[in-house]
């Protein structure tokens, strides 16, 4: 009986002192939306939080790559469902996610959209209904693609059998599925137009009409051998021109400026004296304003070490064929990113998921940025 009217006095005590310490705070403001600017900073990223424990509560975390202190470097986040895909306008203050919602959460009716969220308000401010078939499956920079000045929106999918889901994103519209049998993934072309590579080593590239339609579509002869040396689908695109790696180190020049791909001749990335170099990771290649493309690369390859993490990144000169640079990582690496000015910030990922950051001028290392994610960033974007 003691030892409960101790601790009832104690119990009272202390509501006592709660209620006389939160008695003095005034109630916060409710309603208060920050925005933030139309055209980011140079140096803003977009780090991808997979949540692959979670998939369908994935994150987009915008990031000051400039900054040193935890707090001030966050500038928020925007959702993305069941390992979306993301790209970026760059003539209007918008960014389109495609995800996959279902009814009941984790099962029930599946629904596919791209939703297009503001970059002020990190709101969603309208979606469009996809079929539901878009490809779920480790982000790549060519499972979305923007083509026609930014028109349409192009959606790779995947149920096994693949299309490609035509939206017209200025009007909000689903247009049109087009398939593409035995053919992966978007790649840009000029005008209302998009390729995809193909398993025979071929490229099939359509054409649209102004209803999304196929207008007509050809495709390059083999220009790479599955087998015994693949392309990685990571190209970098620089000028309209698509430089594939592939698994031996080589480099596959594709022109996607006409109205069909033109295969240019391989050239080896990999120097006399540095045999056994080789890409790998999940997200390999990069490029900068400058016209130069990055590759993440990692020595004594073998069958196999495509997906390997990469140790350095190799800056390329696809004019004269020649690298013109190296950076070697403080910590390995499995993907990349680069932000697009003039004094533009090498982006990695690195093996304990991780974001660390680089001088691309000098290759120093500046900081890492820890602690963004709940899991996992798999795909980093510089601001557009």
């Amino acid at each position: 009986m003691l030892r409960h009217n101790i601790m009832k006095r104690l119990i009272f005590s202390l509501v006592l002192v709660t209620s006389s310490a939160f008695g003095q705070l005034q109630p916060e403001p409710t309603g208060v939306i920050e925005t933030l600017p139309e055209q980011w900073p140079a140096h803003w990223i977009i780090a991808h939080d997979a949540a692959f424990f979670h998939m369908s509560d994935g994150k987009f975390i915008v990031l000051d790559a400039d900054s040193d202190d935890t707090n001030a470097r966050f500038k928020g986040f925007f959702n993305g469902a069941f390992i979306p895909q993301l790209d970026q306008s760059k003539s209007r203050p918008e960014m389109y996610v495609v995800e996959t919602f279902r009814s009941r959460g984790n099962r029930g009716e599946r629904t596919d959209v791209v939703t297009i969220y503001d970059k002020r308000t990190l709101a969603p401010i309208d979606e469009v209904v996809l079929p539901p078939k878009r490809a779920s499956q480790m982000p790549n920079h060519y499972l979305l693609q923007l083509v026609d000045n930014e028109k349409i929106a192009l959606i790779y999918n995947f149920t096994p059998a693949t299309s490609v889901s035509v939206v017209d994103i200025v009007n909000r519209e689903f247009l049109n599925e087009i398939p593409i049998p035995g053919c992966s993934l978007v790649y840009p072309m000029a005008g209302r137009a998009f390729a995809s590579l193909c398993t025979d080593g071929t490229m099939l590239s359509v054409q649209l009409d102004a209803e999304g339609e196929q207008a007509s579509s050809s495709r390059t002869e083999v220009f790479f051998d599955a087998n015994n040396d693949p392309v990685m689908e990571k190209a970098a695109i620089v000028d309209g021109i698509a430089y594939f790696p592939t698994f031996l180190g080589r480099v596959i020049p594709v022109d996607l400026n006409g109205s069909e791909p033109d295969v240019g001749d391989a050239w080896s990335l990999v120097g006399d004296e540095e045999g056994g170099w080789r890409p790998g990771g999940i997200q390999v290649t990069g490029t900068d304003s400058s016209g130069h493309f990055y590759v993440l690369m990692h020595p004594d390859g073998y069958e196999g070490s495509h997906k390997d993490p990469g140790t350095e990144v190799w800056v390329f000169d696809p004019e004269t064929k020649r690298r013109v640079d190296r950076i070697a990582l403080q910590m390995p690496a499995i993907t990349m990113g680069m932000t697009r000015d003039d004094d533009p910030l090498l982006l990695v990922t690195n093996v304990n998921l991780e974001v660390d950051i680089y001088r691309v001028s000098s290759g120093e290392y500046l900081r890492t940025l820890d602690g963004i994610g709940a899991e996992t960033v798999l795909m980093l974007h510089g601001s557009e």
